[in-house]
């Protein structure tokens, strides 16, 4: 069997470990595509995405880090919370069902939960879309509240 260049270049497109691992089973230049268009997305947002971001950057939001505009799978989510394994997408006026539904299948198979707002609810109820991520996120991760349940901390107070 004769090699080409064009062969080799096949072989060093293919991702390691045959799609197990960040390859998702995507030659790699799928996957320099999708993070150029990633990145592309994230140097350019939309002003709910910019509005959102501000609220969920730098671990605002119940001390969890999110990511935006992130390559998980064949998708780019629009954030992304990794530890809690939550995405964010943030849809339009136009938007297709279909594909969303079949894309957060995909997702939900990898574990991830997708949650859906609205360019308009960002835009008019941000403290809204705050409180629906806050309780999307996991509970048992969250600091505890002070003072405790048990009440420590009261007794000298209440006297």
């Amino acid at each position: 069997m004769i090699w080409t260049l064009r062969d080799q270049a096949k072989q060093l497109n293919t991702p390691p470990l045959q799609g197990r691992g960040r390859g998702w089973g995507l030659s790699a230049s799928t996957i320099e595509e999708l993070q150029s268009r990633a990145r592309q997305m994230r140097n350019n947002p939309t002003e709910p995405e910019k509005r959102l971001w501000r609220h969920l950057s730098n671990g605002q939001v119940e001390g969890f880090k999110f990511r935006r505009q992130q390559v998980i799978e064949r998708f780019i989510a629009d954030f992304v919370c990794v530890p809690a394994k939550l995405i964010i997408e943030v849809d339009g006026d136009t938007h297709e069902e279909a594909a969303d539904r079949a894309r957060d299948k995909t997702l939900a198979e990898q574990g991830y939960r997708t949650i859906r707002v609205t360019n308009h609810d960002v835009m008019s109820n941000i403290d809204g879309v705050l409180r629906f991520i806050t309780e999307a996120l996991p509970q048992a991760e969250r600091p505890h509240p002070n003072p405790s349940p048990e009440g420590e901390g009261l007794e000298r107070s209440l006297m």
